[in-house]
């Protein structure tokens, strides 16, 4: 039976762990024991900051439409719940988007979920 070696791919694999630690502080970036340690710790850290990134940009989206219903006499929820109401389906994206930088269009939107609510 032939014997085999694993020295092509073993050196692959430490060449792309070490590509990944490109930049990293100290025996983080030269040592292939430390290096592959931080990567796996900077890649799960990745994956969780995708998931937080989306529910930081939805709290900013709220408190930004709410800042913009409370000008208006209103409040978020409030705001929300006419919209549903009314059966207007625009996302918190836009909404904010509106309060920010086309008050008066957001305005006649909040107009009409108040509408809708009585």
């Amino acid at each position: 039976m032939a014997r085999i070696k694993r020295s092509v791919n073993a050196l692959k694999k430490r060449r792309k762990v070490l590509r990944l630690a490109k930049g990293y502080y100290g025996a983080k970036s030269k040592l292939y024991r430390a290096a592959n340690q931080q990567v796996m710790k900077s890649l799960a850290y990745a994956y969780v900051g995708r998931k937080l990134r989306k529910r930081e940009y939805r709290r900013l989206w709220i408190s930004r439409i709410n800042a913009g219903a409370r000008m208006c006499g209103t409040s978020y929820s409030r705001l929300i719940n006419g919209l549903k109401v009314a059966g207007i389906d625009i996302n918190r994206k836009v909404l904010s988007e509106l309060a920010i930088s086309d008050m008066n269009a957001f305005r006649e939107l909040v107009e009409v979920a108040k509408a809708a609510k009585n």
